[in-house]
């Protein structure tokens, strides 16, 4: 693996540095002084270095719905759209769908993403193959017949994926949600974990429906029916979140629950607005997901950000809530903390993981400069963003990806989505 110096970008948590990585970590944070003894010296004065974006939740796949089935109630839309179309998904289908997503957004700057879907080892292969870094989940559903299976391919991408692709990939178990997964079979699915060695990644309180469909057949919120079965002693990613009142809160915290905001996705669907600033305050590690495409519908964590600073001061109607840095650290080290990775990436600190992304700053729409943080957040665009590195790998320089033909995928995936919908 060639290493790399990055001559005098604006690092975030350094101001104008020099960063070097050598054998897949950060090696440098400060002023190199020898150059040639790096194999590639990449000028970056007119670029920020930023850690590389983690989308904490989403469905990689979903790409191929996008635009499939907009202006639905969440309900309506799942039952009559999504999931009648994904009964039809194949193991290839969801290949493409996945290499569309990585596409996406690497081209955005997110270098690590939670996952939970089916067909996961496609999902996994498309990681392997990218040099994306990905913590992946099968999806699992309680009632229908394909709970046990969903027990089995569990267990089976556990066994033959996690720590792959030189530890790119790592897995969990998902559970849906409490409300396609009664308790007998979460049970289940925790003795699963406890087994296996891994956390958990379910849906929990996205829209009031839920929570009142949940309180009247078990007497309890989502939040407290999940503690009572024991769940939350497992490491956990709880995706939404956007009914839970402060008590809920505090058991959240306590447990040390990982919440993924999904902001773009709860407006479009009109989930709800999640208190994402009481549970900041609350200390809960709250990071950014996008969900799937179908109800974003981009995977755009530069976007994701804006949305979720502008969203929370409308909502108080407070415009010091949630500042530019604290969403760009919900996207960064917030994401890495819920994902139990912060030791490894989500800063740019020596000795950690070189996963970060170079932002041309030479863009009229991100000039003057007078604060940086607040420019990336508020203004830059997926289009900003010049250069990835996953693990120490340029995966992507000068907006051209390094690990795989981008106009293969985007060609397979239309025919892909067109024989979806037309021919079977």
């Amino acid at each position: 693996m060639e290493s790399i110096l990055l001559k005098g970008p604006w690092v975030a948590g350094a101001g104008i540095a020099d960063v070097g990585v050598r054998d897949g970590k950060i090696v440098l944070v400060g002023t190199a002084v020898a150059e040639d003894c790096y194999d590639r010296v990449i000028p970056a004065a007119d670029c920020a270095l930023i850690p590389g974006l983690v989308n904490c939740h989403g469905h990689a796949a979903m790409t191929l719905l996008r635009g499939y089935a907009d202006d639905l109630p969440l309900m309506e839309w799942l039952q009559t759209k999504i999931w009648p179309l994904e009964d039809r998904l194949t193991g290839e289908d969801i290949y493409w769908g996945s290499m569309l997503a990585v596409a996406e957004m690497i081209k955005s700057g997110t270098t690590t993403f939670s996952d939970m879907y089916f067909f996961m080892e496609e999902t996994a292969r498309a990681v392997e193959k990218t040099g994306i870094r990905a913590v992946l989940s099968r999806g699992m559903v309680g009632v229908g017949p394909e709970n046990e299976k969903a027990m089995v391919e569990s267990a089976d991408l556990v066994q033959h994926w996690q720590g792959q692709a030189g530890g790119r990939i790592l897995t969990r178990l998902g559970p849906h949600a409490p409300y396609t997964c009664p308790p007998d079979y979460l049970r289940r699915v925790m003795r699963l974990a406890d087994e296996l060695g891994v956390g958990l990644h379910i849906h929990i309180a996205e829209t009031p429906v839920e929570k009142r469909d949940i309180l009247a057949q078990y007497g309890k919120t989502p939040v407290r029916h999940l503690e009572s079965l024991g769940l939350f002693s497992r490491p956990v990613v709880a995706a939404h979140c956007v009914h839970v009142d402060e008590e809920e809160i505090s058991i959240l915290k306590d447990y040390g629950v990982g919440v993924a905001h999904n902001p773009e996705s709860n407006m479009k669907l009109a989930s709800g607005i999640a208190p994402v600033p009481e549970m900041l305050a609350a200390g809960i590690h709250v990071a950014l997901g996008t969900d799937g495409a179908s109800s974003n519908n981009n995977l755009d964590m530069l976007q994701e950000m804006r949305s979720s600073a502008f969203l929370h001061k409308v909502n108080k109607m407070d415009p010091t809530v949630l500042p530019a840095y604290q969403a760009l650290e919900m996207a960064t080290r917030n994401g890495a903390r819920a994902l139990g990775l912060d030791q490894e990436i989500g800063s740019l600190q020596v000795g950690k993981k070189a996963d970060m992304i170079l932002i041309n700053l030479n863009q009229a729409h991100l000039l003057p400069a007078y604060d940086l943080v607040a420019n990336l957040v508020y203004s830059a665009a997926a289009s900003d963003v010049e250069t990835v590195i996953i693990a120490g790998q340029i995966v992507m320089e000068h907006r051209i990806i390094k690990t795989f033909d981008e106009q293969e995928v985007l060609q397979a995936a239309v025919e892909t989505a067109r024989g979806l919908v037309t021919s079977r």
